[in-house]
């Protein structure tokens, strides 16, 4: 694994405090890092991670790491079951705290991803997004961003994406540290986790018209 990568294009300071803050954090959680470790394998078994295939910066593809929170259960044709009855009461929980992502550090120090940016999605999506859309792909993805914290998973994806093109127009670093800081409001008051009536958002299929009804992890 390649770490401390500094991606062009991408602002020194920016990258830099990304690196310092992912240290910090990997030593300061550790423990809840094993713990919750702990708890996955004994839940859900092994692997521990989550992980899958998303664009990133430039649309280019890496691989991010979650924690597990969804048992793999399929159904008598051998389809995955409903969201609703593969999450597992250890998954709500971190979920709920976006504990979860904590793992994305590790992408975060690959230089893959920032602590602030357009979330990752799926690698389907980018044959999807309008000429506007696919801009949000011209900064590093974030383990939050500015549309984390005007609604999350409860915006329709017209105004989530419209949110993240906003902030590859307007980034700074003060808007930066205002977007984490908020986020830290909204994860304690759990607002804006999941659309109403589902655990995870649902997929994106393109313009409005063509929206369906798939969910995604």
């Amino acid at each position: 694994m390649n770490f401390f990568l500094f991606p062009k294009g991408v602002p020194v300071i920016k990258r830099l405090l990304d690196i310092l803050f992912s240290l910090l954090v990997l030593v300061l959680f550790s423990p809840i890092l094993i713990l919750i470790s702990l708890l996955v394998l004994i839940t859900l078994g092994t692997p521990i991670l989550f992980r899958q295939k998303r664009p990133g910066y430039k649309s280019k593809i890496f691989e991010i790491f979650k924690f597990r929170t969804m048992r793999s259960g399929l159904d008598q044709d051998g389809n995955l079951l409903p969201d609703e009855q593969r999450i597992t009461s250890l998954g709500k929980a971190l979920r709920s705290l976006s504990l979860d992502e904590l793992p994305e550090v590790i992408n975060i120090l690959r230089g893959e991803m920032s602590w602030v940016g357009p979330r990752p999605l799926l690698v389907e999506y980018l044959d999807r997004y309008n000429t506007e859309q696919i801009r949000r792909h011209d900064v590093l993805p974030g383990l939050t961003g500015w549309a984390q914290i005007h609604g999350r998973n409860a915006l329709t994806w017209e105004d989530k994406f419209a949110l993240d093109v906003w902030y590859v127009d307007n980034w700074s670093l003060w808007l930066d540290i205002k977007i984490f800081f908020m986020t830290i409001w909204k994860v304690i008051t759990r607002e804006g986790i999941n659309q109403a009536g589902h655990i995870s958002a649902e997929v994106f299929m393109g313009n409005k018209e063509n929206s369906g009804t798939e969910k995604t992890n």
